[in-house]
């Protein structure tokens, strides 16, 4: 059912010459070569014969792409490995690591400014290269859900795995761009996903079965956290999450699909220094025109749609809150249905109990809807006939706790379906399964969230344990400081990283205007200076007495307001202190 045709290449050589990169397939049977011209860029298919005895060879395991940076073009290859799995007899790989290969040999053809700017190029795709979570297999298609498999004609199963990949999750599909217009050497390119992938081998009454969990993140409109909200002119949401739960037993394969993604409409909430900035909702564009093709796409692929709107109903989230409501009013389309929990609100004071309110409102809907389950001859017996779509502020923390109750209601039915679990049987009883699917569904909440935040997701003890601890509190109050740190000082240089790796934004090389030199305001530099001058001297005040009484209170009185009233200052212009993306194009700055 999922097998490509035209799989890649598994077994790849790098050999590389001062005029060519020469990647040979050594699969059994290969004797193609793709030779890359150093200095023409031209991309041919050669054979084993041409291949100089004086390149420098060594071992790689798949072709990422070539992208164009100020020094030139340069090849990027995967060369470290790690196997996760095996999908139905297929091999799963986690990349580990990669190489960055200029096609130039020397630099000196470049400016000082310019050498630095390729360096800060280099340095932007190494960061996106650095997060975990990217996957590839060179014999299945992992950017598809089963039921998508299943629902194909025999003309795309023929199909290469670069042509029939989902593009949306494909992370490379800009840097194959100039191999994808060459059907001929299509094996030579692997499609790599980023996100999420974990399998377990289980047992539960003796009969074994596997268990697999998939999140496919989105490469339209992707970035990070505070630069990236609420959806673009094509629909496209920010944080765009597939995920997938399979059960694999005696053939048989079950399948249960959620969504996750940023409040649909156009709205942002730029960082200021502030810990929480004020989500701001555009008045001038139309919304419903990005909210109908957001949801005229996701009906087309995954159905029926109940959103599961989390966010606080009170405070700077519930305009917010109330535009999703009035918004999908305004569709009035019978496709579409609304569910709003108030998160924060139903489980505070460490009630979490209070989670299967929701999860019992849901109950009618996700039986409706049902899963997907193929039999062990390859027979179709049900599709999952719609979708919930979760999301928070973020879609990390909240979205993930829901996503894995309703996953585990989901697997109760499966499993007795399929016959593992006897009638009655519950699957919070099976100790050594529900340790492994709540600490599966805790790595991924991390794994999503390291990819968006920048941090580990905060609730993942409650994921992990099914209850909520203080320690847990402490480690939430710690992950929460490390992301403002980083969403307000270095979140613009990952913001930039990911444009460029995606293809959002091109490298000119004959623009003789760094995008880097960007001359900081006086405050810049001069507030900070000031501010911490002044506490200084404050506290120089306080521990070196004057006189009188009268006269420290003075002096320390003096500083004091000048350091607050120097913080008020660079508070109030909050957004020229913090880390801003330099690439990235208006509309991602709406």
């Amino acid at each position: 059912m999922a097998a490509a045709a035209g799989g890649a290449y598994a077994n790849l050589k790098l050999h590389i010459t001062p005029e060519k990169f020469y990647v040979e397939a050594c699969d059994d049977g290969a004797n193609d070569v793709l030779a890359i011209d150093r200095v023409s860029t031209e991309v041919t298919l050669t054979v084993k014969k041409d291949i100089p005895p004086s390149a420098v060879t060594r071992q790689i395991y798949g072709v990422l792409g070539t992208i164009r940076l100020v020094a030139g073009s340069y090849l990027i290859v995967i060369t470290k490995k790690r196997k996760v799995g095996e999908f139905f007899n297929h091999a799963i790989w986690k990349a580990m690591d990669f190489d960055i290969l200029s096609y130039k040999k020397t630099m000196l053809h470049l400016t000082d400014i310019q050498l630095q700017d390729n360096k800060a190029f280099l340095a932007m795709i190494s960061h996106v290269l650095s997060v975990d979570g990217f996957y590839f297999s060179t014999t299945y298609d992992l950017t598809h859900t089963l039921q998508r498999l299943a629902n194909t004609s025999p003309e795309f199963q023929e199909m290469s795995l670069l042509e029939r990949a989902d593009p949306r999750f494909v992370w490379n599909g800009h840097l194959l761009r100039e191999f994808a217009a060459q059907p001929e050497i299509h094996r030579f390119a692997t499609p790599v996903m980023h996100g999420f992938i974990t399998m377990y081998s289980c047992s539960i009454n003796g009969k074994y079965f596997d268990w697999i969990l998939i999140s496919r993140r989105s490469c339209f409109r992707a970035g990070v956290r505070y630069y990236v909200r609420g959806i673009d002119s094509e629909g496209h949401a920010a944080n765009f999450v597939e995920t997938e739960q399979i059960v694999h037993y005696n053939g048989s394969k079950a399948s249960f699909v959620q969504t996750r993604g940023s409040i649909p409409f156009f709205w942002s909430q730029r960082p200021n220094l502030r810990y929480k900035p004020k989500p701001q909702i555009s008045k001038s564009i139309n919304h419903m025109d990005g909210f109908q093709r957001h949801f005229d796409s996701q009906i087309i692929s995954y159905g029926k749609q109940v959103i599961v709107n989390l966010i606080n109903q009170k405070g700077s989230e519930k305009p917010l809150e109330q535009t999703f409501s009035q918004m999908v009013n305004g569709l009035a389309n019978g496709m579409v249905r609304y569910v709003a929990f108030d998160f924060h609100k139903e489980c505070s004071r460490m009630r979490w109990d209070r989670l299967q309110i929701l999860v019992d409102r849901l109950a009618e809907q996700q039986d409706e809807f049902g899963y997907f389950l193929v039999d062990s001859d390859g027979k179709v017996v049900i599709q999952q006939e719609g979708i919930f779509r979760s999301n928070c502020m973020d879609c990390l923390d909240r979205t993930n706790v829901i996503q894995s109750l309703l996953a585990r209601r989901s697997l109760q039915a499966q499993l007795q379906r399929l016959g593992v679990l006897h009638v009655g049987q519950r699957i919070e009883e099976q100790a050594d399964f529900e340790k492994n699917y709540k600490n599966a569904w805790a790595d991924n909440a991390n794994a999503c969230a390291k990819q968006y935040a920048g941090t580990g997701a905060l609730k993942t003890d409650y994921t992990r344990t099914g209850k909520r601890t203080q320690w847990g509190l402490v480690m939430d109050s710690w992950k929460s400081l490390i992301r403002y740190y980083k969403n307000n000082f270095s979140d613009g240089f990952r913001q930039d990283a990911i444009d460029l790796f995606l293809g959002n934004y091109s490298v000119d090389e004959a623009d003789s205007v760094s995008p880097f030199r960007m001359q900081k305001d006086w405050k810049f530099l001069a507030l900070p200076i000031i501010m911490v001058v002044a506490f200084s001297m404050c506290i120089i005040c306080l521990l070196m007495a004057g006189d009188t009484w009268t006269e420290t209170l003075a002096y320390v009185l003096f500083w004091g307001s000048a350091s607050f009233g120097t913080l008020a200052i660079i508070l109030y212009n909050g957004k020229d202190f913090v880390d801003a993306p330099k690439l990235v194009q208006k509309e991602k700055m709406d």
